[in-house]
């Protein structure tokens, strides 16, 4: 069981590259410096048109916490710190043995940067996902500060869910959501509200949005995206964080409603095992998985078979298919 994504020597991902989405009839462009992020969340065209990509935590580096990178220009990119020297004293009394943050997400309401972040133990549910603001992702503004808000949830071993891979989403209506699961029953979804971004009350029970309905019920890291009117769920099936021999993939169901039912693209609901493949192993991009999406780009983690396994980083530009609107991926050339 996957609970927690591994963690690598930073000196191991230093000059490597990877490709950049492109539309279909150019060649992309190699990227080049520092793409070492694991669980990356993904900001497109942030502050000054900086692309950001907020990764989980190596214990060497940071004290552990939510690392950053960014790119001037979605090519060349550049370690850029952490968001702490240190994880929240709070965590660690809330969760010992935990030596690291891991699976961001980043999601903006009004002028607030609403950073989700996990603390959890390995091979256990013991887990909680907790909540940083901040009112700019510019490292050189006077204002840039991560204030850490606490608790949003947690599981514990007598939980049947599990509180990590925190996914944030807005209805149609402006409500916000967040899915999150991995493991035991799934993905689930509880409502949140703003400004807080807090769940909106303790007593609201747990949606349930996927369930492989097999043991190990081996999918985490939902990511939800509207389109067209479409809510997309974006899961990681299978093994993460075991090199070349990771058989992550990323899975979608979509939905008319941001709470369900979401189904696959033979109609198969995700509830009952379904899920339409929309990236797996191919050469030597192994177990691709740990997804975000930010204006129109996939990002993902896999492991390089041609070096050793090492993660890397992923982007693709989605489209969408004109007969049916699912998701697809522009080919890299």
């Amino acid at each position: 069981m996957r609970l927690a994504p591994c963690v690598a020597l930073a000196a191991l991902f230093t000059a490597v590259t990877l490709l950049v989405p492109t539309p279909a009839s150019a060649a992309p462009a190699r990227l080049t410096g520092d793409l070492a992020a694991h669980d990356p969340a993904l900001v497109r065209g942030g502050v000054g048109q900086d692309w950001y990509v907020f990764s989980t935590g190596d214990p060497a580096i940071g004290g552990g916490t939510i690392q950053i990178r960014t790119s001037p220009d979605g090519q060349n990119w550049r370690f850029a710190g952490t968001v702490w020297d240190a994880m929240p004293a709070w965590v660690t009394a809330a969760v010992p043995g935990a030596n690291n943050l891991w699976a961001p997400e980043l999601h903006r309401y009004g002028d607030t940067y609403y950073l989700y972040y996990v603390a959890s133990v390995f091979g256990t549910n013991n887990s909680v996902i907790a909540l940083a603001t901040n009112t700019t992702l510019d490292l050189k503004d006077p204002r840039y500060n991560w204030v850490d808000r606490g608790e949003v949830l947690r599981s514990s071993p007598g939980s049947d869910y599990n509180s990590i891979d925190p996914a944030i989403i807005e209805d149609a209506r402006g409500i916000p959501w967040m899915a999150f699961g991995s493991y035991l029953s799934g993905i689930r979804m509880v409502q949140l509200q703003w400004p807080s971004g807090l769940t909106a009350s303790s007593g609201d029970e747990l949606l349930h949005l996927a369930d492989r309905q097999e043991s190990p019920n081996a999918i985490e890291a939902p990511f939800i995206s509207l389109h067209d009117g479409w809510y997309y769920l974006f899961t990681s099936w299978g093994q993460c964080c075991k090199g070349v021999d990771s058989d992550y993939r990323i899975v979608v169901g979509r939905s008319r409603a941001v709470t369900g039912p979401y189904l696959d693209r033979d109609g198969r609901s995700l509830l009952k095992g379904g899920g339409t493949t929309l990236l797996s192993t191919s050469g030597d991009r192994v177990g691709p998985g740990g997804q975000s999406v930010s204006d129109g780009v996939l990002a993902y983690h896999y492991y390089d078979a041609s070096a050793g396994g090492a993660p890397r980083l992923g982007l693709q530009q989605l489209s969408w298919s004109n007969t049916d609107g699912w998701p697809e991926l522009v080919p890299e050339v």
